[in-house]
């Protein structure tokens, strides 16, 4: 039997230790989601936070099917997006100038090239970015990626090619 399935039936039944069990299993990985599509890392984890909170605030409802990280990411994702459109032009500047102001050369030219792939990862549309994030920085195969966003394989193939060339495209233009 699936640990997540009982980690939920234990929860239900308010068992504080399983909720315990259950963040400490999958809090890493949406982190680092969270944290890919966030330049600040204390906002990242304010949004794993909430993606918990999210999943424990709707929990008497879940209904475990065998995807409860498919389920997490989904959450995530969508509070990320909200994250996105609430701070997408002015953080990216706001941190650019501070990085320049506060670091070494060396560290400054990382930190931009860093922050050159997050602006062009913020320039796709978020069904691109959001193929790009699971398969390159969270190393999820395309069958999961196409189960977590629940869309079909083929299409989870096109998109990592357009987000590719795109990717590609833009990083040349800076």
């Amino acid at each position: 039997m699936n640990i997540d399935f009982l980690l939920i039936q234990r929860m239900k039944r308010g068992d504080e230790n399983a909720f315990d069990v259950f963040v400490r299993k999958h809090y890493e990985e949406i982190l680092k989601y969270c944290s890919y599509h966030c330049l600040d890392t204390s906002y990242a984890e304010d949004l794993t936070q909430e993606t918990f909170l999210h999943f424990f605030k709707k929990l008497s409802d879940y209904r475990y099917m065998g995807k409860t990280r498919n389920y997490l990411y989904t959450i995530a994702g969508n509070l990320c997006r909200d994250y996105y459109k609430k701070a997408r032009e002015s953080l990216l500047e706001e941190q650019s100038r501070e990085i320049q102001n506060s670091l070494q050369q060396s560290e400054t030219e990382d930190i931009l090239n860093k922050i050159a792939i997050e602006a062009a990862l913020s320039n796709l549309p978020d069904e691109l970015r959001e193929v790009i994030i699971l398969y390159y920085f969270q190393e999820l195969k395309l069958a999961e990626i196409s189960a977590a966003l629940q869309i079909g394989l083929p299409l989870v193939k096109y998109r990592i090619k357009q987000a590719k060339m795109r990717l590609e495209k833009l990083l040349r233009e800076e």
